[in-house]
């Protein structure tokens, strides 16, 4: 009978020690594996983060920043006369030039002479029609006169027949009371006086109908006469504005008709510049036109970089290719040596928002409406919802949805199809 021995447990300690080096390099594998794996799948999502890759160089991104954004338009404006009236031909006729484009001339200088026989001939015949409707009205005064006269004298005459039947009457009824004069003699000088009575009221009515129908009559005919007046004053003044005088001090500016050439009614003749008042016209993008107000201030730089104070003095209603004609005035001084037409730089400050949140402005704006931006971090660029506020030339005002520090993508997003999240290259 044969004793086991322990022979069949013992192992070689050589290969103990192989084993516990395998085991060790099937870890690091399985670690390598996994760092292998996890930067595959970061490379993966980074790669995945958008459909398609656009150029850093093909994108404008800035940087949201606080500050104070000032609302401000800047634009080139042209000078211009404040005021530049058009002198026009009151009636046809041959006119005559006393001035050329470009003379200097003082207020009520005369510029030029229209001869139209026709207006002038019109003030003649209504001056001698003016004269002849004096002269009725004259005659009416002086027939007013002689009727007012002659009632005055049938009521004097009637107040002596008066007198003279009260006399007669007081000797009669004497006479009677004596005895020698008959009743009916008493009776007949009772009927002389109450008939000299009645001549006298009729008289004192009659002078009096006499001076309101003398009255009626004079200032009928005296309102027909200063009705014709009033035409003969307006025949005059058209006889005058035959004659083109200056308005006030200034310049020729076009001359639109040649020397002696004939005119019709209400024809353009010349112009003249008001070198004394200009003002600058500017044209407004439409979308600050709700902004403008009269006497908002602004400020206009000369030439020699000089600024001047103005303010608004006219803002179009209307809207042309997007733009709005506004004119600025000079406030208190105006630069020297200005001309027609001549270029110079207006700026007009809206607004200003102390510690704004703003970022610089872009195409970005038209084409999400300001509800949207996409912001790039770590190369990629997210859509992200936003809310703008007001906007200036240069930068517009975030209200939400953005901090500062924030770069977001302000010209060229219109590249990613409206895509929630690209990928930028270069970046």
């Amino acid at each position: 009978m044969s004793i086991r021995d322990t022979a069949a447990q013992d192992h070689r300690v050589a290969d103990a020690t192989v084993q516990g080096r395998n085991r060790r390099r099937w870890v690091l594998g399985a670690g390598a594996s996994v760092i292998a794996l996890g930067a595959g799948a970061w490379l993966l999502s980074g790669w995945s983060a958008g459909s398609q890759s656009i150029g850093a160089d093909r994108l404008r991104i800035a940087e949201v920043t606080r500050g104070d954004l000032v609302r401000d338009i800047a634009a080139d404006g042209r000078v211009i006369a404040a005021n530049s009236p058009i002198l026009y031909a009151i009636a046809g006729g041959s006119v005559d030039l006393k001035v050329v484009a470009g003379d200097v001339v003082k207020k009520g200088q005369v510029l030029a002479e229209i001869d139209s026989p026709e207006l002038r001939s019109k003030l003649a015949q209504e001056q001698a029609t003016l004269a002849s409707l004096e002269a009725e009205a004259s005659r009416a005064e002086l027939d007013g006169e002689l009727a007012r006269s002659t009632a005055r004298k049938e009521l004097d005459q009637a107040q002596i027949e008066r007198v003279a039947a009260q006399r007669d009457l007081e000797r009669y009824q004497r006479a009677f009371e004596g005895g020698a004069m008959a009743a009916v003699d008493v009776a007949k000088a009772q009927d002389e006086l109450k008939k000299a009575d009645i001549g006298l009221n009729q008289a004192r009515g009659d002078i009096d109908r006499q001076d309101r129908s003398a009255n009626l009559d004079t200032r009928n005919k005296r309102l027909l006469a200063d009705r014709q007046r009033a035409i003969a004053v307006e025949a005059q003044r058209q006889v005058e504005a035959l004659t083109l005088r200056a308005p006030f001090d200034g310049q020729v500016g076009q001359v639109q008709v040649a020397q002696r050439a004939n005119v019709a009614i209400n024809d353009p003749v010349l112009s003249v510049v008001d070198l004394g008042v200009f003002e600058v016209e500017i044209k407004v993008p439409e979308s600050f036109a709700r902004d403008l107000a009269i006497g908002i201030p602004a400020q206009i730089t000369s030439g020699n970089g000089q600024p001047f104070a103005a303010q608004i003095s006219a803002v179009s209603p209307e809207v042309v290719n997007g733009e709005v004609v506004s004119r600025l005035r000079f406030k208190d001084k105006q630069p020297p040596g200005l001309r027609q037409s001549q270029r110079l730089s207006a700026r007009i400050v809206l607004d200003t928002r102390r510690n704004a949140l703003m970022v610089e402005r872009g195409p970005f704006l038209e084409q999400s409406g300001g509800t949207s931006a996409y912001v790039v971090a770590n190369g990629i660029a997210t859509r992200r919802a936003i809310r703008t506020g007001v906007s200036s030339l240069s930068n517009v005002e975030i209200l939400e949805g953005l901090q500062p520090g924030d770069r977001i993508v302000v010209s060229g997003s219109d590249q990613f199809a409206n895509a929630e999240t690209i990928r930028i290259s270069g970046e």
